[in-house]
Formats: C-alpha cells, sequence, structure tokens
C-alpha cells in the first residue's frame, strides 16, 4: 500500500511541474526560428505566435500574441524572454523563385527542463 501511495505522490509531482508550463513572455528561455519554403530560405518573412497553443489559431493577426519580421536578407527571427510551454508559429512570406505567397506553420513545445537554454526550429511554409 505505502508503494501505490508513493507511486500516486511521485505521478503527482510530476503532473505538477507539467501543468506550470504556460507558455507566455517573461521567463528565460529563447526560441530561434527560420522559415523555409521545402529548403529554400525565405527572407523578410513575418512570423506570428501565439502562446499557450498547439493548434493553428487561424490567420487573423490579431490572434497571435506577438510578430516578428526577418531582415530582408534573412529568414532568421528570435523571439525571447519565452516560459516553458505550448506555441504556435505562424509564417507569411513570398518566395521569389515561383513569384508566390507562401504561408504555414507549426506548433512547438518549450519544456521544462529546457525553460532557460535557447531552441532552434524550421517553420515551414507552402504555397
Amino acid at each position: 500500500m505505502k508503494k501505490i501511495i508513493a507511486l500516486l505522490f511521485l505521478a503527482s509531482v510530476v503532473l505538477a511541474f507539467n501543468s506550470c508550463c504556460k507558455g507566455g513572455s517573461g521567463g528565460n528561455a529563447t526560441l530561434n526560428c527560420a522559415i523555409f519554403h521545402h529548403s529554400k530560405p525565405i527572407p523578410g518573412a513575418t512570423l506570428y505566435i501565439k502562446y499557450n497553443a498547439t493548434e493553428f489559431p487561424g490567420t487573423d493577426a490579431s490572434s497571435y500574441s506577438d510578430h516578428k519580421t526577418a531582415a530582408n536578407n534573412s529568414n532568421a527571427i528570435t523571439f525571447a524572454g519565452l516560459h516553458c510551454g505550448d506555441y504556435y508559429l505562424y509564417g507569411v512570406g513570398f518566395d521569389s523563385t515561383l513569384g508566390l505567397p507562401v504561408t504555414g506553420g507549426i506548433h512547438f513545445q518549450i519544456k521544462y527542463s529546457d525553460r532557460s537554454h535557447t531552441e532552434s526550429t524550421n517553420v515551414p511554409v507552402t504555397e
């Protein structure tokens, strides 16, 4: 019986740590993002971030918590000062080789163990 109680206690502690991770600003994590259409970098793209989201919130910019635009010669965008938690990243750009706008997104999670680290991800976009 003591083993069962100990296991339940341990499970509740693990659950408590995971539930404390609510994405948002004010933390110590940094997220470096690169926007790609297939394997081609998309310079000058805009990246929107939605805190506490695992699914696509839509194309309305007002649905997002923050956004940044990459330099015209770069596809890199950095969001600093984030807490551990879930984020949805949505990129909008223009593929000059095809002459077409490209959009797309991805869910990204900063784990509790990475709450003070720099994480990196690619954000895929398509026509």
